[in-house]
């Protein structure tokens, strides 16, 4: 009686277990952050706010100015020599890949610096220029408030945090904004083909 007693009891508990994980990993499907992050704005799309950036020739654009064509953005910082050196070569490959979307105003490539205390215009051109930037289509910029700066790393689900010598540790991704800004993707950060492929799709002819 005593050992029936105690399988009821461990099946209690397994059974509650498994109803508390179903419920953390978003019914089995998310068993990281960052693939709750992806289900999550594929399932339910946020909103990108229409805030400014000042971009590497010293001019001004906003996500609002952006509006109707399709945005591929990603998070960086110049001084990064791990992800973001390499982000900028896929981002010049893009450009190739899109140069059609591109040239006609459909598809437009964002990399936005998550520290602009350092990555003033002059950073940001030479983190294009290094990147193998084509000179078309791909728009390198930092937010000027730390408040946008702040709302846009909520709404994207951008992570950095300071690594102690001067950089930081961060996610990456190829983060997909469409014609209504609606931030409705998330991709792989070292795989431009199928973000080109992502948006190639769903272009009106």
């Amino acid at each position: 009686m005593a050992v029936l007693r105690t399988l009821l009891a461990s099946l209690a508990l397994l059974t509650a277990g498994v109803w508390v994980l179903a419920g953390v990993t978003d019914g089995f499907r998310a068993f990281t952050t960052e693939t709750a992050r992806r289900i999550g704005v594929r399932e339910h799309p946020p909103a990108v706010p229409p805030l400014p950036l000042q971009t590497a020739d010293g001019g001004r654009t906003s996500f609002g100015a952006l509006r109707g064509r399709w945005l591929l953005v990603d998070f960086i910082y110049t001084r990064c020599e791990t992800y973001c050196s390499v982000q900028g070569g896929e981002f010049a490959r893009l450009q190739r890949r899109l140069a059609g979307p591109i040239a006609s105003g459909k598809v437009a490539l964002l990399s936005v610096s998550f520290d602009p205390g350092h990555d003033e215009p002059a950073a940001l051109a030479d983190y294009q220029r290094r990147g193998g930037d084509l000179g078309a289509g791909w728009i390198a910029a930092r937010p000027l408030d730390h408040a946008d700066l702040a709302t846009l790393m909520r709404v994207f689900g951008v992570i950095a945090v300071p690594d102690g010598q001067e950089g930081f540790v961060h996610n990456a991704a190829i983060a997909v904004v469409d014609p209504d800004s609606r931030l409705v993707a998330i991709l792989n950060w070292d795989d431009p083909r199928a973000a080109a492929r992502y948006v190639t799709r769903r272009l009106t002819p």
